[in-house]
């Protein structure tokens, strides 16, 4: 794929090779003059990370106290950051956890009312000063969460032990900067975790029963691209042209998840947050036992995807190379091996029948069903739901 191109979908999204150089300017298109720069320890360190420093100026102030999965502590760390710099935006660089930091410190810098009380429920978003929500630009260095594209962001309640979504259409990156050049540093676990993350959300979207023919379309192109793609960049690290097609394929998959979500988000979600596991990870190892679950209501659905990446077996067939891209990949066949407690079972389900993404599972997201897929995928089993 050569040269960079720009897109205006749902964002300005300009993706390409090298196109970090234009960091500056892009800042200086919509009047940030102060951004604070938000990413998370691991990112500091990479010498890709200098290249964003060179292209907005050494002396920016960056603020890393970002966890893999943020909590809510990590918010109100980097609010008061940005308040005491006098910032007027973020500069959101990283992986999804930066990404989705980054915008909620953009979006509560300027409220009054705790963070909590903007929770995605209802119209709780309607509370927030939309004159006090800061610019962000978002500089995604993994092909995963598709963040850099998302009107909301996750945290972890750290009382709770719950994550929560946090939503409002301001919060959407004013611009996204894609260079594939620095994803090319992420370790391979981080390189398959994110990745498969992104095949998650355009399969979940495919799934959904919503009607959203624009979403579906995506999802379904998504789904392709990280089939297609995926596996040469963790074969090739360096394979720009397939860095990039994996960019594409995280935010065709966050657009394609307005049509819903699933089973997978919603179990990834409390055992996440209960546990720490990788987001990622934790949806793919989940991914086939929540397919096998909902069979009766995908497999047409799932014939038809599995015809269009070129995969014959229909449902079957798609099933089948999910396994395998899994064993490929070397993701753990079962939960325990993330460190999951199997015994955790009716907290889980619990918790996970009141996440938001419940709601999109194609078929009804029971205590029962959300109990039984946890236990499949605790035992690596594939026993009746």
């Amino acid at each position: 794929m050569a040269g960079s191109t720009t897109w205006s979908f749902p964002t300005a999204m300009r993706i390409g090779a090298g196109c970090i150089e234009e960091l500056a300017a892009t800042c200086a298109g919509h009047g940030i003059t102060n951004p604070l720069i938000v990413t998370d320890p691991g990112m500091r360190e990479l010498d890709s990370f200098g290249r964003v420093l060179r292209a907005i100026g050494e002396h920016v102030a960056v603020f890393s106290d970002v966890r893999p999965n943020p909590m809510g502590e990590n918010i109100e760390v980097g609010v008061e950051a940005f308040r005491s710099g006098s910032h007027d935006g973020v500069i959101a660089v990283g992986g999804g956890s930066a990404l989705d930091c980054g915008k909620l410190i953009a979006f509560q810098a300027g409220q009054t009312l705790p963070l909590w009380s903007f929770e995605d429920v209802g119209d709780n978003w309607t509370r927030a000063d939309p004159a006090g929500i800061a610019p962000v630009i978002a500089v995604p260095t993994t092909a995963g969460t598709g963040s850099e594209v998302g009107r909301a962001g996750v945290v972890t309640h750290e009382s709770e032990q719950r994550k929560v979504i946090l939503f409002h259409p301001k919060m959407l990156p004013v611009a996204v900067l894609c260079d594939p050049e620095l994803t090319i540093a992420l370790p391979r676990i981080l390189t398959v975790g994110t990745g498969m993350d992104a095949l998650s959300h355009s399969l979940e979207a495919l799934c959904a029963p919503g009607y959203h023919p624009m979403a579906h379309g995506i999802g379904l192109e998504g789904v392709r691209l990280v089939l297609d793609h995926l596996p040469r960049v963790v074969d090739d690290p360096g394979d720009l042209d397939s860095r990039t097609q994996m960019m594409a394929a995280a935010a065709m998959g966050a657009v394609a998840f307005q049509k819903g979500l699933g089973g997978m988000h919603a179990l990834a979600h409390p055992i996440g947050a209960r546990f720490d596991t990788h987001h990622g990870m934790t949806n793919a190892v989940l991914m086939p036992y929540v397919l096998h679950a909902n069979r009766p209501a995908v497999e047409v659905t799932l014939d038809r995807v599995a015809a269009y990446v070129g995969i014959e077996g229909g449902f079957d067939g798609f099933l089948e190379r999910v396994l395998e891209l899994r064993t490929t990949f070397d993701v753990p066949n079962d939960l325990v091996e993330l460190g999951v407690d199997a015994d955790a079972t009716d907290d889980i389900a619990a918790a996970a029948v009141l996440d938001p993404s419940a709601g999109g599972n194609p078929v009804p997201f029971t205590h029962d069903l959300a109990a039984a897929i946890y236990d499949n995928a605790c035992s690596g089993s594939f026993a009746p739901t």
